[in-house]
């Protein structure tokens, strides 16, 4: 089990270390013609610039100093919003491995390699260490203490058959002990780890090791990733909310126009949301496209002299000449609201006009508020990890029920709170689909990757969710349980079957000196040798 932790964890660095390696750099060699030359990634030097458009993925750890664009953070902080980056000021910084989706910077790399944040990352998977759950010790210690007990009677017994007139030859005492030593329990956990490891497989759970099944029965805290994990992982529109003056269909209608070409999950949600009020908008012929950037922060569609915009509260006041004060009040009102519930607010215009406001958030897979009260029944702790502000944080911890959260967590943050959990004899599962889950699934004792996450995270943990759905982990845990029983009721018969050979070899290697002792002898063995014998044929049908 041992060898199999270590190869994951070798398997999951060896999979970051190839985003590494494949990820190539557009290399500015020369500032005054722009030349660029393809360079990979690990080849890049403190002080180079390099050139990221929208679809590229950022090289290497640097400060932008030129340009501004809107990056996916997924791989550090696990949300699938994207945020504006922008030379100079304090949003300036991009990290290794996140992807820029629109616009485009040039990046001045200021790690050197080995020192980024994905170099980081592989060490952390390569440092994590899955310790030995308090049963694996308990049973160690047992057959341990079974075995110098063992050693203590077949030593004894030398000077017993001394004091008695018996001569025990040495290699029958050898014989004895081996065939004392309790190796039923050992030879019996690995049947009973792959029949759990078969149990989990019937619902859609794929566990790398019997010892991950039977740590998941003494699980006390489950970690669990937000994005991807607890939601969905995309914000979706669930509501349109009008100004004062404007029906409710007109500002859906609206809403939807502009999200016409948007492309993004995000604008497809808000077509869902109007088709579902039985608004259907056909593109108006010959209509414009305004894609997203990260310098207008909004996007929409121009048709003839009409045109519709959806994009930031501030970007989208500012374009029509208004501050947030001068705003309906009702308006101010339903972004405050939306922001404090941990949503998003998209403010939507028609023709220069405002006319509501979207509401986007990260949807909260269903059932899992239910599912997680079962989890608290069965005496396991839940925290969910998220990279959003502890405002946005609260408020999903809230709706999706957990007993605690981490916010604004970084992968560092994840490891520091599972080693802390363990330090105080906590068992940990943790649950990720991401890159960035992979050095905690790495370290926590169950780790439960996701099937649909990043191929690191599915190499790092020791289950796989073919269902990627959290709260598997109920099964999971009454199946960790069930195998508890099973090994604690076969190590019971095992003691018991050393013990009985124990008793009936003794009066066979006895009964000629003491003839009183042929009562014991149930087995009517006339020798030393018969006894011997008669253990190694009980251990071999056993």
């Amino acid at each position: 089990a041992e060898s199999v932790a270590e190869g994951r964890g070798k398997a999951a660095a060896d999979s970051l270390r190839a985003t590494r390696v494949t990820t190539k750099a557009k290399l500015i060699v020369d500032p005054n013609t722009g030349t660029i030359v393809p360079t990979p990634a690990h080849e890049l030097i403190v002080g180079s610039v390099i050139l990221v458009e929208a679809g590229d993925v950022i090289a290497s750890d640097g400060e932008i100093i030129e340009g501004v664009a809107s990056v996916n953070e997924a791989a550090i902080t696990g949300e699938s919003a994207p945020v504006i980056r922008e030379s100079g000021g304090d949003r300036s910084a991009v990290t290794g491995g996140t992807t820029v989706v629109s616009d485009w910077i040039k990046v001045r790399i200021t790690s050197a390699p080995g020192s980024t944040f994905l170099d980081r990352m592989i060490a952390m998977v390569e440092g994590a260490n899955r310790r030995k759950t308090p049963n694996e010790l308990a049973l160690s210690v047992l057959l341990a203490g079974l075995t110098l007990v063992f050693l203590i009677a077949v030593v004894t017994l030398l000077g017993l058959g001394a004091y008695s007139g018996v001569k025990l030859d040495p290699i029958v005492l050898g014989a004895l002990f081996i065939t004392l030593i309790p190796t039923t329990i050992g030879g019996l956990l690995s049947a009973v780890g792959i029949a759990g490891m078969d149990r989990l497989l019937k619902v859609n759970v794929l566990a790398t090791s019997g010892r991950a099944v039977e740590a998941a029965g003494d699980v006390d805290t489950l970690l669990l990733d937000k994005t991807g994990t607890i939601t969905f992982g995309n914000r979706m529109a669930t509501e349109v909310i009008p100004v004062p003056g404007v029906r409710p269909e007109a500002a859906l209608r609206a809403a939807v126009t502009a999200s016409l070409a948007d492309e993004t999950p995000e604008g497809r949600s808000i077509i869902e949301l109007g088709r579902n009020a039985g608004i259907v908008v056909e593109q108006p012929e010959g209509s414009r496209a305004i894609p997203f950037t990260a310098v207008t922060r909004q996007s929409g569609l121009d048709a003839g002299k009409d045109n519709w915009r959806k994009g930031a509260v501030d970007a989208v006041l500012k374009s029509l000449n208004l501050d947030e004060a001068s705003a309906p009040a009702e308006f101010r009102s339903a972004v405050d609201r939306i922001a404090r519930s941990g949503g998003t607010p998209l403010a939507v215009t028609e023709n220069g006009a405002l006319v509501g406001v979207i509401h986007l958030k990260d949807v909260v897979k269903p059932g899992v508020k239910e599912r997680f009260a079962e989890l608290r029944l069965m005496g396991l702790r839940t925290v969910m990890i998220t990279g959003d502000n502890p405002v946005t944080a609260a408020a999903i911890a809230s709706e999706a029920g957990v007993d605690d959260y981490l916010a604004e967590a970084t992968p560092e943050d994840k490891m520091r709170l599972i080693k802390a959990e363990q330090s105080k004899g906590r068992l940990v599962a943790m649950c990720g689909d991401g890159a960035n889950d992979a050095p905690a699934l790495a370290q926590a004792d169950v780790g439960v990757a996701m099937q649909t996450g990043a191929q690191a995270a599915r190499e790092a943990g020791n289950m796989v969710d073919l269902d990627s759905d959290p709260t598997k982990v109920i099964e999971i845990v009454e199946v960790g349980k069930q195998l508890l029983i099973t090994r604690g009721a076969l190590t019971t018969f095992s003691i018991a079957n050393d013990v009985a050979k124990y008793f009936a070899i003794i009066p066979a290697m006895f009964v000629v000196a003491l003839p009183s002792l042929g009562a014991l002898n149930i087995m009517r063995l006339g020798s030393p040798e018969s006894a011997i014998l008669s253990a190694v044929i009980f251990n071999a049908l056993v």
